[in-house]
């Protein structure tokens, strides 16, 4: 299998090397330099196919040109009111709405971009090795029956990560999961892959003590570090890690001002969404949908309660 490998790996660099302007630019942003741990992320998306992954990787850079995802990091939410609002509600108030679906969508991709080129540059040189990859830690906190209208959005999103960031988080922790994701994991399960299995932990309650094995304390999300089951509003500093005031949304924002005057610096930024276009889903995201958007209809209709649904929290890399 490592000769395959290799040679897989030799054979898909043999055709990036052929790339022409402007998707030779774009990919630089993609590789940050790791041209080999980019290659390996595509073909393992694509069970180690030099065909595939490399249809997947030019389908990828074409959509980043078609969208302007270069330039995504020049471009702040404004004003910063706004930006706030998203950070602190994530998808409340989202569907139905095209503009602010817009701005979600364009605020996620700003983090994956911000994460892949500066947050895991830096932390490759800080450490002497390179880091290519990031944990994901999700709170489950005030996830109920009504979950049922975001459906569309969470797979909008996880589609754009599949088919353009693939192979970025080593692992998802799932932590403070009521019975409404216990219910919903039992039918998705075994339609996702594998590889995909591999990555999800659901943990109990908190999740603190399995966390600690993986990280450091100061590295726990706020919603971690209590002794028992159940996240917290208030952090122990006072700033909640989704925050819009918390360290890396106050940088990531500062970061893309500074890069936003850079780009034009004739006027001021103009407020307005970045639209993006999204990928259809796969044949697995679509079923993965489907069965949980059926389980919840099964659980409302249940017990005949009205639930609110408030966010879900992921805390990475």
């Amino acid at each position: 299998m490592a000769a395959a490998s290799e040679e897989a790996i030799k054979q898909f660099s043999s055709l990036m090397e052929q790339l022409e302007e402007p998707l030779k630019t774009t990919f630089q942003n993609v590789h940050q330099g790791n041209l080999r741990g980019t290659l390996v992320r595509f073909l393992k998306a694509r069970e180690w196919s030099v065909p595939k992954a490399h249809k997947m990787l030019i389908d990828c850079l074409n959509w980043r040109i078609q969208n302007g995802i270069d330039s995504v990091l020049a471009k702040p939410i404004v004003p910063s009111d706004l930006y706030r609002a998203i950070r602190d509600t994530l998808l409340v108030g989202l569907t139905g709405y095209s503009k602010q679906v817009n701005y979600y969508v364009q605020s996620h991709i700003q983090m994956n971009e911000y994460r892949d080129r500066v947050v895991l540059p830096a932390a490759s040189k800080k450490f002497g090795r390179q880091i290519n990859t990031c944990l994901k830690v999700m709170d489950m906190t005030g996830l109920k029956l009504s979950a049922l209208s975001q459906i569309k959005m969470l797979t909008m999103i996880t589609t754009v990560d599949d088919l353009n960031y693939p192979e970025k988080t080593e692992t998802y922790y799932i932590v403070n999961a009521p019975y409404v994701f216990s219910a919903c994991w039992k039918v998705v399960k075994p339609l996702l892959q594998e590889r995909t299995k591999k990555k999800i932990q659901v943990l109990y309650g908190s999740g603190r003590d399995e966390l600690l094995k993986v990280m450091d304390y100061e590295s726990l999300p706020h919603f971690c570090k209590r002794e028992g089951s159940g996240s917290s509003s208030d952090s122990l500093d006072g700033v909640d890690c989704y925050s819009y005031d918390h360290p890396f949304h106050q940088q990531l924002y500062n970061y893309m001002k500074q890069q936003s005057l850079k780009l034009d610096s004739v006027g001021p930024i103009k407020q307005g969404s970045l639209h993006v276009d999204v990928p259809s889903p796969g044949l697995e995201e679509v079923k993965i949908a489907e069965t949980i958007e059926s389980e919840l209809h099964k659980l409302r209709g249940g017990n005949g309660l009205t639930h609110s649904f408030n966010r879900i929290k992921i805390e990475g890399p």
